[in-house]
């Protein structure tokens, strides 16, 4: 908490231009989803410098080169998705839970990226967003999902996939790319100022002939089993 106050109160002034530069990609039509992209990428950028963040990326040759897909990551904290978008040199979009995405720059970035909200408390809207997305990867676009919904305290270990949010996938068609982050709770979850070093790992892709049949729990089972095997191999190390 200590360095999300930090990067806020001493980059006050970019910030509120970022925010601004955000809002007006976001409401202008005109912009290409690749301008957009980039966009949300500078200021993912400003907030690793001004925080003293790295991330390492790894598995990017594992990304579909053509076509949508969708990346199902494990979830750890506020980082989780920037540092994603970081290492994501293609415009991706993002879903995220409805109250959660109205904060202050976690709105700008959704709406920058076309992304999708979702009601915990409504399952009838939450079927139609899962079907928007699965039309939109069918036409090509690429979306990121936390299937924990949450992330607590989990730092490097993991709670339940919800299942639900792989029937877009199954509806879609498409490859499913397992995401494994890493120290990604660090950035905003220690009171520290130090630098901090955080990982990103694209898993090798999982094509529909793999999990055609499967229902959403077997697919959940297999996705979470890639990523928990990877934390354990990397975090271990550490």
């Amino acid at each position: 908490m200590l360095r999300f106050v930090f990067v806020i109160v001493t980059g006050l002034l970019y910030a509120v231009i970022q925010i601004v530069r955000l809002s007006y990609y976001a409401s202008h039509e005109e912009f290409t989803e690749e301008q957009r992209y980039r966009e949300a990428v500078r200021t993912v950028n400003l907030l690793k410098k001004k925080g003293r963040i790295s991330t390492l990326v790894y598995g990017t040759e594992n990304l579909p080169r053509e076509n949508g897909y969708i990346m199902y990551s494990n979830h750890q904290g506020k980082y989780d998705a920037l540092g994603i978008i970081y290492g994501h040199k293609k415009p991706l979009s993002v879903l995220m839970e409805y109250k959660k995405s109205k904060v202050i720059l976690a709105k700008q970035f959704v709406d920058a990226l076309k992304g999708k909200r979702i009601k915990m408390n409504n399952p009838r809207q939450q079927l139609q967003v899962l079907n928007e997305i699965a039309q939109e990867v069918r036409e090509g676009r690429r979306y990121l999902i936390f299937p924990e919904g949450g992330y607590a305290d989990n730092r490097n270990s993991m709670q339940e996939f919800s299942t639900g949010c792989f029937r877009c996938a199954s509806k879609s068609k498409c490859p499913i790319v397992p995401v494994c982050i890493i120290d990604s709770w660090k950035p905003f979850g220690i009171n520290s100022l130090k630098k901090v070093v955080t990982q990103v790992h694209f898993l090798e892709a999982i094509e529909y002939f793999e999990y055609a049949g499967m229902n959403s729990r077997e697919i959940a089972y297999i996705v979470k089993q890639r990523i928990s095997d990877k934390l354990s191999e990397v975090a271990g190390e550490i």
